[in-house]
C-alpha cells in the first residue's frame, strides 16, 4: 500500500476525527503538522491540482486573518495567496488527505473514506 498523508492541525476537531478514522482503518499515515512545518508553494500547487481546486480553494475562510486581509477579494493572484498561506499557515483549510486514490479536503471527516483502501474498524 502506498503512503497516506494528512495535512493536520491537532487543534481542529475535524482533523483529529479524520486522523482517527485513518488509524481505525489500520493505517499509520505520515502526519504533516502544517502549522509547524508549512508546505512549500510547490506542494500547495500540487495539492490544489490533485484536488482539482483553484489555489483559492485551499483557503480557510473562517479564519480571522482571511477577513482582515480581505482575501475574498478577487484582486489577489494565486502567487499572492500562496504567500499568504506561507506567512499564515492557519489559512490552509484542513485536513487534506492524500492517498493513491487521490487527494481531498476531508470536511466532513467521513470524506476520508473515499480515499482509503480499506474501511475503518467499527
Amino acid at each position: 500500500m502506498s503512503e497516506v498523508v494528512i495535512y493536520h492541525n491537532n487543534r481542529c476537531g475535524t482533523s483529529m476525527n479524520t486522523l482517527m478514522m485513518i488509524r481505525d482503518a489500520g493505517i499509520e499515515p505520515r502526519v504533516v503538522e502544517y502549522m509547524k512545518n508549512p508546505p512549500s508553494r510547490e506542494t500547495l500547487r500540487e495539492l490544489a491540482g490533485r484536488m482539482g481546486v483553484p489555489i483559492r480553494g485551499l483557503l480557510r475562510e473562517k479564519e480571522r486573518i482571511y477577513a482582515e486581509q480581505d482575501l475574498g477579494n478577487p484582486k489577489w493572484s494565486d502567487e499572492e495567496l500562496l504567500g499568504q498561506i506561507e506567512q499564515n499557515p492557519v489559512l490552509l483549510n484542513r485536513p487534506i488527505v492524500v492517498t493513491e486514490r487521490g487527494a481531498a479536503l476531508c470536511r466532513p471527516a467521513d470524506k476520508v473514506l473515499e480515499l482509503l483502501p480499506v474501511a475503518p474498524a467499527a
